[in-house]
């Protein structure tokens, strides 16, 4: 089984051995990838960073772009030699969805209005 794919080129990172749970929900997490993103600050300066992320079971089986990757892992939980293809195309495509998915401004809103009133 692979463990762990460090890509010199984007800097992403896989881990699909001894996964952490999903930071959303706690619960088993099946793959976790680090990405390589930047953006600018007030100032114009790069700000460099990485966004982390974990495809779970629980959290993700309605992305369109984790689904096919969620049932590869719940029909063959191992990355062999015979679904590494298969494995990489998916991954490929959830990674790219992860790349380009931005904040929800009114769900943050709403979640710091919360903070603010202490009901969060």
């Amino acid at each position: 089984m692979l463990g762990e794919q460090d890509d010199d080129q984007s800097g992403l990172s896989v881990t699909v051995e001894d996964v952490a749970p999903c930071a959303r929900c706690g619960g088993a997490a099946v793959l976790r990838v680090s990405i390589p993103h930047s953006w600018q600050n007030n100032l114009g300066q790069d700000v460099r960073g990485t966004k982390e992320a974990s495809l779970c079971p629980a959290c993700d089986h309605a992305d369109p772009a984790a689904t096919e990757l969620l049932a590869l892992f719940a029909v063959d939980d191992r990355v062999t030699l015979e679904n590494a293809h298969t494995w990489a195309c998916l991954a490929s495509a959830w990674v790219e969805r992860l790349r380009t998915r931005t904040v929800d401004a009114q769900r943050l809103q709403e979640e710091w209005e919360l903070w603010r009133r202490g009901e969060l």
